[in-house]
């Protein structure tokens, strides 16, 4: 079977790659063509138009293909493309972060005219290419048994790292939960180190305790082995902005905890944390502030100038994943923060406004 990818990002494009040295046969298409002449320097095969997409994939009813593209809007645009291109039989997969009620109904749609819809939640990073993904399927028995020489050539081993959860949006749902306890992970690792760094008094050294907690501790794990290399580096968190985007699986992790009434105060707290790094200045820190004046007589602060930022764009496809770490990030090369369309793609923010679905 030859499968189409839509979408030569940084996930997208290191997947076809990953899969074509894996031995399949993938034909990548990207609405910029600079994506597509990269694999295709790199031994994969391309297609400029949507329409030799479709022509280089064989038979009606035996084709697949991957839908690698941002959420929401997006990715309904592309699907819906493709519903008018493909035949009965024929396979779509969701690798995206969609949330997953988009995708119980476009499985449902998609069904009546036959066409299998397959959704991935699909988790690797830039170190996907070298390592492997995991991944986490939704849909149709049948459908993701074609597709298995697929996953096994770009899980860890074809053997780990990937399964089906269940039906339809089930792995959609799945990545959802595992982006939010992500977002918890995160924060505790960064509050802890926050909190060792500032006891003066004992000068710990924590590119050290990151290092020993790596071997034979209880919180060993891969962000901290990537955050002990990051500082084993001696990098320069300075430079970077306390930003933090959310792709906008968290909130739908919590929304998903408050409708079903299962508590989730960990994961929670992390996202309303993103949410005020994302703030330029905290409008209720700004009234708490005139509160204490206005009631007390206190000492408060001025605002002198707002914040500038700049974006570093995302790692490119093919590009080692040490590229990314913190060390190596070339704040230099930083570009004005526009608040463009493609800045909010590169940040990971496009679909984070949509918590219960397109028309929620």
């Amino acid at each position: 079977m030859k499968m189409g990818m839509i979408g030569l990002g940084k996930m997208g494009g290191n997947m076809v790659l990953r899969l074509t040295r894996g031995g399949q046969q993938i034909v990548g298409y990207d609405r910029n063509p600079d994506n597509v002449a990269l694999i295709e320097s790199q031994g994969a095969e391309g297609a400029r138009t949507m329409d030799e997409l479709i022509a280089k994939l064989g038979e009606p009813g035996q084709r697949a293909v991957w839908v690698m593209v941002p959420s929401g809007l997006v990715t309904q645009s592309v699907l819906d493309d493709l519903a008018t291109r493909l035949a009965p039989g024929d396979i779509i997969i969701d690798g995206g972060n969609s949330n997953y009620k988009d995708t119980m109904r476009r499985a449902e749609a998609l069904a009546k005219i036959g066409i299998h819809l397959v959704d991935v939640g699909t988790s690797g990073g830039v170190w996907g290419l070298t390592e492997g993904y995991a991944m986490m399927i939704g849909g149709p028995k049948e459908a993701v048994e074609r597709l298995r020489p697929i996953f096994e050539a770009l899980a860890p081993t074809p053997k780990d790292g990937w399964g089906r959860v269940g039906p339809s949006g089930s792995g959609h749902y799945v990545k959802m939960v595992h982006n939010g306890i992500e977002y918890g992970l995160m924060e505790a690792y960064a509050e802890g180190f926050e909190l060792m760094r500032h006891k003066t008094e004992f000068n710990l050294n924590i590119a050290q305790i990151a290092e020993l907690w790596r071997h034979g501790s209880v919180v060993r794990s891969w962000l901290l082995d990537l955050t002990a290399e990051a500082l084993k580096n001696e990098a320069d968190f300075s430079q970077l902005s306390d930003y933090v985007a959310d792709s906008g699986e968290g909130r739908w992790t919590v929304i998903d905890s408050i409708e079903q009434g299962v508590p989730t105060p960990v994961i929670t707290l992390a996202t309303q944390v993103r949410f005020r790094s994302q703030q330029e200045v905290s409008y209720a820190g700004q009234m708490l502030s005139a509160m204490r004046r206005a009631f007390g007589g206190h000492a408060v602060k001025t605002l002198e100038s707002t914040r500038q930022e700049g974006v570093v764009p995302e790692v490119q496809p093919g590009e080692h994943p040490v590229a990314a770490a913190p060390q190596n990030i070339p704040t230099q090369a930083a570009r004005p923060d526009t608040g463009s369309r493609k800045q909010a793609e590169e940040l990971g923010e496009v679909g984070q406004h949509r918590v219960t679905g397109d028309n929620g």
